[in-house]
């Protein structure tokens, strides 16, 4: 078992101003607060699946979040502004089918009490604030637009709108169109994996810089598109298996025409879009009867590196053939469920970003991780040659 060491967390400097803290929690709580004050009763119930949260839970929780690790320093015995808060939101406590039978706080109640616990940190912003502090308001940032991104998935999932605008720009057809796929090739290297103390916030499972030997390598320009996945669905290759890969459930076909779920609108399916809400297992078959592989983590960290006029993002997830466990060195931060219970070999890593993740969470050696049957949040892949 990795050692673990609460202090790393000091060393996550340098840290942003005050000011700039305050402009993300700013950002990210109005979206958040958008979002729950944007949909019916109805929609505050949702179906009991295991990739879906109750509305309201989702809030209380990211909201309890903040208020744990900025204000009560982790501690239960510090009373929260939410009577029976630890009990109801806790994720790491509370199982995930309880939080449909629970009795959750009404929304005016919940956004209240979100209202007091934001208010709280806007004062501690408006003075400069000491390394711990700045690491766990950042923590929280970060885990409330991961909540965020969560929601996107979750309305996804429903066909409800849109939950808030993307923070990058849609993606059209006619900018993938004229990006030509290509082989890149990169030779033999060493190279520097994981992130180091002294390079700003960091997640645990990034834990530590390390030297990496990588084989040469060729990885595709551009990511597998609707067009490559569609000619590989009605290949002779996939339809010839016992259990041929079947189209994505946001894909229809209606006469002769394809087409494709954004939210709650059925779209002409775009040839040359990337192709999204494929599974890592999908993935791999595809790969499989191509005769290509999925790049691990190092190599898409190594594309993703370079200047991006000679590769073209798909502006999602992108799974790599890395099972998620740790780094040499790891050792957990003080919020310990973050990475040490999902290093059990049934996670996969993935790299990147979609749409409706902030910029400040698109950093190269950002380790994302999801289990491998799963295809609802905005994920996509490219291929490695051999």
């Amino acid at each position: 078992m990795p050692e673990f060491s609460t202090e790393d967390y000091l060393l996550y400097a340098p840290y942003p101003s005050s000011s700039t803290m305050g402009h993300w929690l700013e950002e990210t709580n109005q979206i958040t607060r958008h979002i729950l004050s944007n949909i019916s009763e109805a929609e505050h119930l949702v179906p009991q699946l295991n990739i879906l949260n109750p509305p309201l839970w989702e809030l209380g929780h990211l909201t309890w979040f903040h208020e744990f690790w900025v204000h009560r320093d982790g501690q239960e015995n510090k009373p929260s502004l939410l009577e029976d808060a630890d009990y109801l939101f806790n994720s790491s406590e509370i199982a995930h089918e309880d939080r449909w039978s629970t009795s959750t706080p009404c929304l005016s109640d919940l956004l209240e009490y979100n209202h007091g616990v934001i208010e709280k940190t806007k004062q501690l912003l408006h003075n400069p604030v000491d390394t711990k502090t700045a690491y766990f308001i950042q923590l929280a940032i970060f885990h409330q637009d991961m909540h965020n991104e969560a929601f996107a998935y979750m309305w996804q999932t429903l066909g409800y709108p849109g939950p808030f605008p993307p923070f990058s720009p849609f993606v059209t057809p006619s900018i993938l169109e004229d990006q030509v796929q290509t082989w890149i090739e990169f030779p033999k290297s060493t190279i520097k994996a994981g992130s180091d103390r002294g390079s700003g916030f960091i997640f645990d499972n990034e834990k530590w810089g390390h030297s990496q030997d990588l084989p040469a390598f060729a990885i595709s320009s551009n990511p597998i598109t609707n067009a490559d996945y569609l000619a590989f669905l009605e290949s002779e290759t996939n339809l010839s298996e016992t259990k041929p890969v079947s189209s994505p459930s946001h894909w229809k076909k209606d006469g002769e025409s394809w087409f494709e779920r954004f939210f709650q609108e059925w779209l002409p399916l775009n040839p040359a879009s990337a192709v999204r809400h494929i599974s890592y297992l999908d993935a791999q078959r595809f790969c499989e009867l191509q005769k290509l592989r999925l790049p691990n983590e190092h190599e898409l960290s190594v594309l993703m590196s370079q200047k991006q006029d000679i590769w073209q993002p798909s502006y999602l997830w992108e799974w790599t053939s890395s099972t998620f466990l740790p780094f040499p060195g790891f050792s957990a931060d003080p919020y310990k469920d973050y990475s040490l219970p999902w290093f059990d070999g049934t996670y996969q890593v993935l790299k990147g970003g979609s749409l409706y993740t902030p910029d400040r969470l698109k950093r190269v050696a950002m380790r994302n991780f999801y289990q491998r049957d799963r295809s609802d949040h905005f994920c996509g892949f490219r291929t490695c040659l051999g």
